[in-house]
């Protein structure tokens, strides 16, 4: 698939073919803008940018995946927004970490007290912070490794709580900002800790 990915200011566009999971290397003209404008233009896609400046790009869940992600994101929307913690965001959403990597969790979470005042003005920006909670659910085509790799690139970041949900391994690995990982059985059940203070979940609604 050719995918028109930036436009420099004077010339024509670079064309790039991209297939799934391909990681391709940007070209350092390429804005925040024309990233925003590649997802928007190829909404079948995620996209996310690495701190090196390579383009990842992810196919879509299959169902089970997708309904997965949904329950976990609910959960946690429904439990912030009860509480009046914060924000909850959905993987659509791109976060710029300290690292210049733009990720984009499952689910996101987001304290009232962090976010900038004028975010919701803000449509066409990505946030330029570090969630203080994700979630990441590990799909059919995800490896395992790159998934660890990239939670421990979160915390490194300055998220404080990271869950990885491991449907294959019927497991969740926790990562929290002291450097400790837990593993959590599939009848465990995971909490949000004194981040996301109150927050339960059963590993069994999601694996």
């Amino acid at each position: 698939m050719l995918l028109e990915a930036c436009y420099n200011k004077l010339a024509y566009p670079l064309l790039v073919t991209i297939v799934m999971t391909r990681e391709i290397v940007l070209p350092s003209w390429c804005s925040d803008a024309d990233l925003m404008e590649m997802s928007a233009q190829n909404p079948e896609m995620r996209f996310e940018r690495n701190a090196d400046g390579t383009l990842e790009t992810m196919a879509p869940t299959g169902g089970f995946s997708g309904n997965r992600e949904l329950k976990a994101g609910a959960s946690l929307l429904n439990w912030v927004e009860s509480q009046g913690l914060g924000e909850v965001f959905g993987p659509s959403t791109g976060f710029r970490l300290k690292n210049k990597a733009i990720r984009s969790p499952d689910a996101a979470f987001v304290s009232t007290e962090r976010l900038p005042q004028d975010w919701e003005t803000r449509q066409d920006q990505f946030l330029d912070l570090a969630p203080d909670f994700v979630i990441e659910i590990r799909s059919s085509t995800d490896s395992l490794e790159k998934l660890k790799r990239k939670m421990q690139e979160y915390i490194d970041n300055g998220v404080r709580l990271a869950w990885l949900i491991d449907r294959q391994n019927q497991q969740a690995l926790v990562y929290r900002s002291d450097g400790t990982v837990t593993q959590y059985p599939a009848g465990a059940t995971l909490n949000g800790e004194d981040v996301v203070p109150g927050f339960t979940l059963p590993l069994s609604k999601v694996l």
